[in-house]
């Protein structure tokens, strides 16, 4: 089996929920009467707006991550790490909607999964490189 195609279906379900995040925000904008250019308002709205934003500060780091440890180390392992971080982002976004003091396990899980797969793609590089 060509395990290379098992990251571009994390980057797609990356995608997917990163889509699914800035969706929230225009229908909180609406539910709760946010317009834009403002980021503050409820409670509510605050919390789905900073999921989003922590959204975009987590996949700028996390798709370069993963495709450099695909590219170095193995696409079926990077995909593994990548599924963790998919699913951690989504427990995240859940738990942050509901209460802010129940996000610290979808955190620690894609943070993780970052970590690891920017570990291995560097330790890919240099054994690449070397």
């Amino acid at each position: 089996m060509n395990w290379i195609y098992l990251p571009y279906l994390i980057t797609c379900l990356a995608l997917v929920v990163y889509v699914w995040n800035f969706m929230m925000v225009g229908q909180a904008r609406n539910k709760f009467g946010i317009k834009a250019p403002a980021v503050t308002g409820s409670p509510e709205f605050e919390r789905i707006f900073r999921v989003q934003q922590n959204m975009v500060e987590q996949i700028v780091l996390f798709l370069p991550a993963l495709w450099l440890f695909s590219a170095t180390l193995s696409p079926l392992w990077a995909g593994i790490i990548g599924a963790v971080w998919v699913a951690g982002r989504v427990i995240y976004s859940v738990a942050y909607y509901g209460d802010a003091e129940k996000r610290a396990p979808g955190f620690i899980a894609s943070l993780l999964a970052t970590v690891a797969l920017l570990l291995g793609g560097v330790i890919g590089t240099l054994i690449d490189l070397f």
